[in-house]
This record gives C-alpha cells, sequence and structure tokens, in this order.
C-alpha cells in the first residue's frame, strides 16, 4: 500500500457518515488491544479555542521533557498534522502501516454500523501514541464530547474551553443543550477546567460536575492577568488566546500532584507555542504592486530625494490568516483586528462553509474592510460567494464586493494591496498556506477528508 492508496481507503470511510456514539469505538479500540489503557490523556472539548489550547498543553508538557502526543482536527493541509508526537507529524509510512492494521479490525460490522472515518481515525491515534510510549496524550474532541468517539478514554482532566453556538443541527440549539454534550466529557472525581462564560452553559457543567463529584475550576479573565501570563507575551495574537492560555495554565496547576511542571516549563512552552492558520501574520513580495524604495549614493552614502535616485522595489504584502469558522469565531477575528490593527481597512478575502450562520458572520466581519472579495472554498458544502457577497453588501453598502470562484484568483486581484485577511473556512486557510508556500504541498487532496456527514 502507498501514502496515496492509504489516504483513499480513508476516504472512502467519510461516505460512513459521523455517527454520534461511542458502541463502534469502544468495539474497534477492543480489537486494537484497547491502547488507550496504556496512555494518559488531558481531554479537551468546547466551541472554539480547543485547538489552541491544546497546543498550549503540548507545548508546556513538552518543555517539561514529557513525550507528548498531540490528537487535534481538522487537519490544515496534510491528514499528518492530526497525529503528532513532540509536534512531529506522523510519517507517510506509519500511516500506511496503521491503516494496514486497522483494515482487518474494520470487518465483521453490519453495514449500517460500519466504523465512520473519524471513529476508524480515533483508533488509529490510540495505538500509535501506546505504540510510541507517550507520557501524555492532548486528546481533541471531534464533535461535541458526550458521544464523541474521543469521550472512550479516562482523562486525567477535563477542559471546556467556551461553549458557544456551532453545529446546532447535531448538539441542540440552546446554549444549554450545547453545554451537555460538551459535559459530557466530565468523569467521576476527574478535574474540570473551563473558559465558559455565557450563564446558562456554564450552570450545566458546574451542575454536571457536582453530580459527578469532579472539583471544578473556572477560568476568568481575570486569570489572563496573572503571573505568568501578566509579563509574558504570547506567539498568538489575540485576547482570545490569552484566555485559552489561562485555561491551559489552571489545568497544568490542577495535575500539579500527577504532572509536575516547573515554572520555566511553563513559561518556556506558552513562549514557543506553533498554532498555524489561526490569526497568523505573515508576509509575501508581491510584483503586482510595485512601490519606489530611495537608493544611497555609492560614493557619498546620502539619500537621493530626486526621483532618479530612487529603485522599483516590489510590495512587501502582510496577509492575516484566521480560520474563523463560525459566528463566534467572527466575533474574536473582529475584536483581533481592532486590537492589533487598530484603523486599518485590510481587504477581506472571505470563504465560508454552507452549513455556518455566513449570514451573521458577513454582518461581522464586513464593517471593518475596505475592499471584500467572496470566495468559493473547495468544498461542496462551499456557501455560494455570490450569497455572501449580498449579505456584505447589506452590512456595509460602501464597500466594494467581488466574487471569486478560486482563492488563486482573489490572490491574484490583491496583490497591490498591503494587507489582506483571509478568513473563515479551515479549507480556505489550508489552501492559502498551500498558495503562499506556507508548508509542503500534500500530493493528494487530503483537506477532502475533513469533509462528512453527520447521522444519529
Amino acid at each position: 500500500m502507498t501514502y496515496a492508496e492509504a489516504i483513499e481507503f480513508l476516504h472512502r470511510l467519510r461516505w460512513f457518515g459521523a455517527k454520534l456514539g461511542l458502541e463502534n469505538t469502544l468495539r474497534l479500540a477492543s480489537r486494537a488491544g484497547n491502547p488507550h489503557h496504556q496512555l494518559r490523556f488531558i481531554h479537551v472539548a468546547g466551541t472554539n479555542g480547543k485547538g489552541s489550547t491544546c497546543a498550549m498543553l503540548e507545548s508546556i508538557y513538552r518543555a517539561a521533557g514529557l513525550r507528548v502526543g498531540l490528537f487535534t482536527s481538522p487537519h490544515l493541509v496534510s491528514f499528518r498534522e492530526r497525529l503528532q508526537i513532540n509536534r512531529e507529524l506522523i510519517s507517510e509510512a506509519e500511516v500506511v502501516r496503521l491503516v494496514g492494521r486497522m483494515q482487518p479490525w474494520l470487518g465483521g460490522f453490519a453495514a449500517d454500523h460500519h466504523p465512520t472515518f473519524f471513529e476508524a481515525v480515533t483508533v488509529m491515534a490510540l495505538k500509535y501514541f501506546a505504540e510510541q510510549r507517550c507520557d501524555l496524550v492532548i486528546w481533541e474532541t471531534g464533535l461535541g464530547g458526550r458521544l464523541d468517539a474521543t469521550n472512550i478514554v479516562a482523562p486525567l482532566a477535563s477542559v471546556i474551553t467556551n461553549v458557544q453556538y456551532d453545529h446546532q443541527k447535531w448538539l441542540g440549539s440552546t446554549l444549554p443543550q450545547i453545554a451537555m454534550e460538551k459535559a459530557g466529557i466530565i468523569k467521576p472525581g476527574v478535574p474540570v477546567i473551563t473558559g465558559a462564560e455565557e450563564p446558562q452553559a456554564l450552570a450545566v457543567i458546574q451542575e454536571t460536575a457536582i453530580q459527578r463529584r469532579s472539583p471544578l475550576t473556572l477560568v476568568t479573565p481575570a486569570h489572563t492577568q496573572h503571573p505568568p501570563l501578566d509579563a509574558l507575551r504570547l506567539p498568538l495574537l489575540g485576547w482570545h488566546q490569552r484566555m485559552n492560555a489561562a485555561v491551559a495554565l489552571a489545568t497544568v496547576r490542577a495535575l500539579a500532584a500527577q504532572l509536575a511542571v516547573r515554572e520555566e516549563a511553563l513559561r518556556t512552552g506558552l513562549g514557543r507555542v506553533n498554532w498555524p492558520g489561526r490569526l497568523q501574520l505573515v508576509e509575501r513580495t508581491t510584483h503586482g504592486g510595485t512601490g519606489f524604495q530611495p537608493v544611497s549614493s555609492p560614493t557619498s552614502g546620502q539619500v537621493s530625494t530626486d526621483r532618479t535616485g530612487w529603485m522599483a522595489v516590489p510590495l512587501r504584502q502582510q496577509i492575516l490568516l484566521d480560520a474563523a469558522h463560525n459566528a463566534a469565531g467572527a466575533t474574536t477575528l473582529r475584536a483581533a483586528l481592532e486590537e492589533h490593527f487598530p484603523g486599518s481597512r485590510p481587504v477581506l478575502l472571505l470563504g465560508i462553509m454552507q452549513d455556518k450562520d455566513w449570514d451573521l458572520m458577513c454582518e461581522i466581519l464586513a464593517p471593518l474592510a475596505g475592499r471584500i472579495l467572496c470566495v468559493a472554498v473547495s468544498s461542496e458544502r462551499s456557501a455560494d460567494p455570490a450569497q455572501l457577497r449580498e449579505a456584505c453588501r447589506r452590512t456595509n453598502p460602501e464597500v466594494k464586493v467581488a466574487v471569486c470562484q478560486t482563492l488563486s484568483e482573489a490572490l491574484a486581484q490583491t496583490e497591490a494591496e498591503p494587507f489582506l485577511v483571509i478568513a473563515g473556512s479551515i479549507y480556505l486557510i489550508g489552501e492559502a498556506m498551500e498558495r503562499l508556500h506556507l508548508t509542503v504541498n500534500s500530493a493528494a487532496d487530503e483537506k477532502a477528508l475533513n469533509d462528512w456527514g453527520a447521522r444519529r
């Protein structure tokens, strides 16, 4: 089996949808030898900020000298991003080997109860981390928590970053309903750490923790001003990342008796954390917009003020990439733009999935832009860019809004712009990272593995 063939096999599992429930995962894990029984986990759920919080926890514990597995989803470009050890992506050879090992385990399931892509990958990850003898696994939920495939583990701590509106079709239409699904990862007697602020959602988490006699740590914005965060500059932009860092710190301190971490490792881990595609600021040199730079005299070193003494130089363009894939994410992006780029009027390249609240997202982001290009996302679930254009126009009728069928087209049309914001679907951000050469391009269309359709 080649790596491309392994990816194709995983791709075919997508057609089994995303069934909520633990029965298949437990059965599959049993066939794999119950590898999760050999591992220690920190289980992380929440609407937004899960990935960033996981990255922070991983970085802290790695700085403390542990061998740390990291399981996250979805991926930006390569499937291999989902399974990492000490931030090294699983190799193509290991993916091929694990898919080959898994294929016999998938036999014997009834056609209407066949394991899904996510169930299979969850067990693959467990097997990989156990074989690699990880000291700790930072374990992110896929969808919800209570019935998510990741919920077969017994963690050292359960983390709920926040509770906001997303995936209402499967998790419920109200915040208490969504919170109930997230709180499903809380295990009896296991510490719970949350940054949830909405009173209705927080009440559900608190009640669940009481029922299960699980010690609860509530992280508030005030904790972002406590040491070491009060004097630490995070590599990740945005006030919300300081909140994620506060949740990560509270988790580390709740587990101090089991996993001791020195203050130096805390600072080092947070100071080095990396999580691409989330308010990631990059630069590119473009030739579509050429500026001028004064040239020093080769003899006197004096700068000429005469136009003939200037030379044409390519434009250095700033690009902010953010996978603001739901309304809460769009609100966070808007706050970050107002915090870090006050008064700017960037060109916004916007692509959103149809099943998101794209109308509200346009309402949130359009007022900040000086120009908007609505882009089709490379997915069957893409929102129609023409609909995005009309939604943006309703909110900001003064701004010029255009439609682009591809991101390449949008990037070509904006080469002369000094500041771009590319936002929306993680698909769009992944494609942007490839187009901007920020990552190694995948030979296969691995982003398509992120597509799924949940079935109850």
